[in-house]
């Protein structure tokens, strides 16, 4: 069995974003929570997440991307009114439901450019927030720490987040739907 790397790491760096293409998984601070994180495309990486969450497998995990062009690596087919919006509501706070290979995947494009960067390393990350299904999200490390102690092969330490959990939307027969307040007020945003 391979070895936690087991430290908080004090910023996003190139090394650690490596080590995530090559499966490991654990925490770091998102735009709104801490995450805990893991390749997109790592079905291992994926299914410890699953199992750390004690998450119900048919629930989608959110996706965060780099860059709009990201959603390519998907399959994603954007209309220019999809695409309009996007534009509108990214980078930000915004996760949004996009139909993907006959079934549906939230992505987010974050605001924070030090965690963009870090995703063109990395790659596309599922980043659920950190914590057991059922459980608050964890604010700070320690907290992270005391959900899935040695469990998670590494934390990326920033402090306490107080975000509110993002916003995410979705359309449906061409219209935009809230399916749940977060961060950001989208209608008001786009002007609906």
């Amino acid at each position: 069995m391979k070895k936690p790397i087991r430290r908080n790491y004090g910023k996003f760096s190139r090394k650690l974003a490596l080590k995530i293409r090559k499966g490991a998984i654990g925490v770091l601070p998102t735009d709104t929570l801490y995450g805990l994180v893991g390749s997109a495309f790592s079905r291992r990486s994926i299914g410890r997440i699953y199992e750390l969450k004690e998450r119900n497998a048919k629930k989608q995990l959110i996706v965060l991307i780099s860059k709009l062009s990201d959603l390519n690596l998907f399959g994603a087919r954007l209309d220019e009114k999809t695409r309009g919006i996007l534009k509108k509501v990214w980078p930000g706070k915004v996760s949004v439901i996009l139909p993907i290979r006959g079934k549906s995947v939230a992505f987010r494009l974050p605001a924070d450019r030090a965690l963009r960067r870090f995703l063109n390393v990395s790659g596309p990350l599922v980043a659920p927030s950190a914590n057991p299904e059922g459980k608050p999200p964890a604010r700070n490390i320690r907290e992270a720490r005391r959900y899935f102690g040695d469990k998670a092969d590494f934390y990326l330490n920033k402090g306490i987040l107080k975000s509110k959990p993002s916003t995410l939307i979705k359309f449906k027969n061409g219209r935009l739907e809230v399916v749940r307040e977060g961060a950001v007020n989208v209608a008001k945003s786009l002007s609906l």
